[in-house]
């Protein structure tokens, strides 16, 4: 072979090789993730999510790709250009974590590319699938139902500050599903003889004043609503609740961690890998369609005694008792 003929070959050859690397690339699914914060806030949730991929074979780099794209928090408008930008790239299937508005974000951007989401709503009501076992269109996933235990969280935190008459609730009004988790709280509050004061915050001054309103109004105790935005301010929330000494409820471990007095939740991150399985079967043909929304099958109840301590609080042994930890 002559000196030029082998030079243009190798030269063929190393052109061609990103070429195949390109290609190989592309022929994996491509999951978009769309979400509210950032990969770094979410990364615990992410990580269990990986984790319920590799149950079904799949991993990131080896035979799919994960395209992310996070709103920064609290700015609820910003999602559905994001969703729009993972649905033009194509993605195969497209992962709604957070909230229903993440969701419904999905939902608006395509009715044809499968939806996996995860939040606390409940799926019917704000209108993600047709019913819990037969979901339809093209979406999905699993549902915290923390939303839905509002009423439940309300109870524990009475049987806790029995001595509250006056609850506080906490909403983020950016939040597309606050109006309808507001009525359904207030009517709870209203089926146990409460008086419910609703305040609101969607950034970090807001809610300086809403605990000065909380205060002012002599709210016996709080209850903060599900929201990413007040996940990543749980430490300025545990600080306030301190500082006014306001017995607070939240629907996360994570916030009771951070100096919060009491949470009731789900375990999240087994939810996560339960929407990593999901994805992994969707992405062998299932159909959204026939999967059935999941739901959790533990909830946890943790409480912070040093905090309760803080507030002057005797945590009553029943309520110890039925606690799955206690934090001192």
């Amino acid at each position: 072979m002559r000196r030029r003929e082998f030079i243009t070959l190798l030269g063929g050859a190393a052109a061609a090789w990103p070429l195949a690397a390109r290609a190989q690339q592309a022929a994996m699914p491509v999951i978009g993730v769309l979400g509210i914060g950032s990969p770094e806030s979410n990364a615990k949730q992410l990580a269990s999510f990986r984790n319920g991929l590799s149950e079904q074979g799949f991993a990131e780099g080896q035979n799919a790709v994960i395209e992310s794209r996070f709103a920064a928090t609290g700015q609820y408008d910003g999602l559905l250009s994001l969703a729009f930008d993972l649905v033009r790239l194509p993605v195969t299937v497209l992962v709604a974590i957070g909230t229903a508005g993440v969701a419904r974000a999905a939902k608006t951007a395509t009715t044809t590319i499968p939806i996996a989401f995860a939040n606390g709503s409940d799926p019917v009501k704000v209108g993600l699938v047709a019913s819990m076992n037969r979901p339809g269109g093209n979406a999905t996933g699993v549902s915290f139902y923390t939303s839905t235990l509002g009423p439940k969280r309300l109870e524990l935190l009475r049987e806790l500050v029995p001595q509250a008459t006056t609850i506080a609730f906490l909403v983020n009004p950016t939040n597309p599903v606050t109006e309808g988790d507001t009525k359904d709280m207030e009517d709870a509050a209203r089926n146990i003889g409460q008086r419910m004061i609703v305040v609101r915050a969607k950034n970090e001054s807001e809610i300086d004043t809403a605990f000065a309103t909380v205060a002012q109004e002599r709210a016996g105790s709080l209850l903060v609503n599900v929201d990413g935005f007040f996940s990543t301010r749980r430490n300025q929330l545990a600080s306030l609740a301190a500082h006014y000494r306001i017995p607070t409820s939240y629907n996360k471990r994570v916030y009771v961690e951070a100096g919060g007095l009491m949470s009731y939740g789900d375990n999240r991150f087994d939810s996560y890998r339960q929407l990593g399985v999901y994805v992994g079967r969707i992405l062998k043909g299932d159909k959204p369609a026939d999967l059935p929304v999941m739901q959790p099958t533990k909830f946890e109840l943790v409480i912070n005694l040093k905090t309760a301590k803080a507030l002057g609080l005797e945590v009553p042994p029943a309520l110890l008792a039925r606690a799955d930890e206690v934090i001192e």
